[in-house]
């Protein structure tokens, strides 16, 4: 009859363990692991400093000077290896081929994976253009070289401007919107600048061009290794390469965006391209810094006209962004046709606000409407939409004008243009009501 006091001390002790743990038993309790992960999901993420908004966004402009740095460059290489304008077009849509390809994956794998597994490995990527640009002694050298860089591009217009939000964190989205949109045209804008001075000032210009660049991208990869940021929850379902798009109910403001941005960039990618052609046939320039000043001016006004409206409704913004890039095509008309170089650079400007504007509006909805999670293939989504005919229309464009002259060809690419602003803009005003203020 022993057992008897055996039961009721263990039942006691039973009892004051349950006092101790508010009823529980010892074996349903979680444990300490468990109690800290839980504390962990209800803890709220630490905002970063404010320094590191700007920090984040710096690896985006180092790619995008990259982006445009042998634009003035190009004459040398066609001096010294020998191929034709048409050929340059070649070398031109390797960089379209390779940021469309990465845009169908970079947005994906981002969100997936994280933005520092896809930056990393762009920004060497980038760093291997630069040593290709460096020493290119053929035409498929460059091929390869602008191949990488629109690789490098892709990710940079994803993975980068994504990870700038998520560095801001919820509360400083629209900050980060306006600097991830002014990094990238910043940095569009100082590739040639630095090219053309750079390429008259010092001697090999096609070296020294791409060792400035690649230090620059040198810091960018420091920038990216210590950011603070987190991998996202991003979803697991569907393929990794894909076309870029935005989870249902965020259609309207992915079209809106690309509505104003799509023309806007076009407008920019024709003066990059035919810019230097027209600078020479109205003022009789070749000079490389000319060219180069003309295109950081331009992309100086679509950067500092963003932070001039960025208090402003989202409405207000991507409507001015299609009248800045109708009245530059109007302007470009203009130009061609009295021969006014006044006109052009003015056309360049109008071209550079366009685009800074359609960007940071189309940016700034992405931002306020797709979940974190989404958002580096949302931006994907923007780009592709922007790209594929800034891609196609100033080619376009150049054949024309081969075939009918410079002048005839200028005048119906800015008349295409000027109309497919006008019908962004009245896009923008009949739904005005889906534009968040």
């Amino acid at each position: 009859m022993e057992s008897c006091p055996a039961e009721a001390r263990r039942t006691e002790s039973r009892r004051m363990e349950a006092c101790r743990t508010g009823g529980r038993p010892a074996e349903s309790r979680p444990s300490e692991a468990a109690r800290g992960s839980a504390v962990a999901r209800r803890a709220p993420a630490r905002e970063a400093p404010g320094r590191w908004i700007w920090l984040a966004a710096w690896p985006v402009t180092a790619v995008f000077v990259l982006s445009n740095a042998a634009t003035p460059l190009y004459a040398l290489w066609q001096r010294d290896i020998g191929f034709s304008k048409g050929t340059l077009t070649l070398i031109f849509a390797c960089y379209i081929v390779g940021l469309i390809g990465s845009l169908l994956v970079s947005g994906v794998l981002s969100d997936r994976l994280g933005r520092k597994p896809v930056l990393l490995p762009a920004l060497t990527l980038a760093l291997a253009a630069c040593a290709i640009f460096a020493t290119a002694s053929s035409v498929a050298a460059l091929m390869a070289a602008r191949l990488f860089t629109g690789i490098a591009v892709g990710a940079a217009v994803s993975a980068g401007m994504a990870a700038v939000t998520d560095v801001a964190g919820p509360a400083r989205k629209r900050r980060a919107a306006l600097l991830a949109s002014c990094a990238m045209v910043f940095g569009a804008g100082l590739g040639p600048f630095l090219a053309g001075v750079l390429s008259e000032a010092l001697p090999a210009p096609t070296v020294t061009v791409f060792v400035v660049e690649a230090a620059l991208l040198l810091t960018a990869l420091v920038t990216v290794v210590r950011m603070p940021v987190r991998r996202p929850a991003g979803p697991t379902r569907g393929s990794w390469v894909r076309v870029p798009a935005v989870p249902r109910g965020n259609g309207v403001q992915l079209a809106l965006g690309i509505a104003v941005f799509a023309p806007g960039i076009t407008a920019t990618s024709f003066v990059l391209s035919l810019g230097p052609s027209l600078l020479a046939a109205l003022l009789g320039t070749t000079s490389r810094t000319v060219a180069g000043g003309m295109a950081f001016a331009m992309f100086l006004t679509a950067t500092g006209v963003q932070f001039a409206v960025q208090a402003l409704p989202r409405r207000t913004v991507l409507t001015a962004g299609a009248v800045n890039t109708a009245l530059s095509m109007a302007a470009l008309a203009t130009a061609v046709h009295t021969s006014s170089a006044p006109l052009l650079i003015a056309s360049a400007l109008l071209a550079g606000a366009g685009q800074g504007l359609g960007q940071l509006g189309g940016l700034s909805l992405l931002n306020s409407a797709v979940p974190p999670q989404r958002l580096a293939e949302a931006n994907a989504a923007l780009n592709v939409g922007g790209y594929v005919l800034a891609g196609v229309l100033p080619v376009s464009a150049g054949y024309l004008s081969d075939a009918v002259g410079l002048t005839r060809g200028a005048t119906l690419f800015a008349a295409a243009l000027m109309t497919l602003a006008v019908i962004g803009g009245l896009v923008v005003l009949a739904h005005r009501d889906r534009v968040a203020a």
